[in-house]
Order: C-alpha cells, then sequence, then structure tokens
C-alpha cells in the first residue's frame, strides 16, 4: 500500500485547511486510514481515523468540532478537513494506513498502522 499526503501549507490561525491522502496499490475498500500528526520535538499524535467500511470515525479529543475526516471512494482518497486551526496545530501531518486491526485503542496507536505517507507540513501562524 502506498500513501500520499498532500494539502498542507502555511496559514493563519482561524483559517481552513483540508488535507488529501492518497491510497494506491491495494483495493481502497481494505484500508482502514488514520491522520497523525507530529510537531517539532514531540511524539507522534493521533488525530483522525476512518474505517475502511467509511463507518465508524475516530477522533482525538483536541480534533473534536473542528475536524472531520471523510473518504472518496470514487478517488481512493481520505480528507481531513481542518477548521478554526491554531498556532498549536503545527505539525507534519501522516496518513497511514491499516489492513487488519482497527478500532477502539488500536485506532490511536501508531504501532497499529503498517503503512504510511510522507507526511505533509501545515503551519499556522498567530
Amino acid at each position: 500500500v502506498q500513501l500520499q499526503a498532500s494539502g498542507g501549507g502555511l496559514v493563519q490561525a482561524g483559517d481552513s485547511l483540508t488535507l488529501s491522502c492518497a491510497v494506491s496499490g491495494r483495493p481502497f475498500s481494505s484500508a482502514n486510514v488514520g491522520w497523525f500528526r507530529q510537531a517539532p520535538g514531540k511524539e507522534r499524535e493521533f488525530v483522525a481515523a476512518i474505517s475502511r467500511s467509511g463507518g465508524p470515525t475516530y477522533y482525538s479529543d483536541s480534533a473534536k468540532g473542528r475536524i472531520a475526516i471523510s473518504k472518496d471512494n470514487a478517488r481512493n482518497t481520505v480528507f481531513l478537513q481542518m477548521n478554526s486551526l491554531k498556532p498549536e496545530d503545527t505539525a507534519v501531518y501522516f496518513c497511514a494506513a491499516s489492513l487488519t486491526f482497527f478500532g477502539g485503542s488500536y485506532t490511536r496507536t501508531p504501532s497499529t498502522y503498517d503503512y504510511w505517507g510522507q507526511g505533509t507540513l501545515v503551519t499556522v501562524s498567530s
């Protein structure tokens, strides 16, 4: 499975941004996809995830109400819509795919995911 994240950039606090994760190499319907982020000097942290069926979605506490994850099966792409961005959202954002375990605590754990994209940088200025 190959994942290509894109859509990052420099925005101002309060702006919105949509990240894309293009998935290839396996049937799109087989991949549970998560978004993580890593700020300088910090550990990689979970942001949001969506199941292979597009049904259950999961969010970190900091993402709830501001961030929405969705998928477009026709385009083999998962989107991360981020609103009301804050300077603390500044990080490299990675998308990742799990073909096996998903749900519950597995969803928020980086080691659950078998495949990772290269990351896209989001910088939010105050």
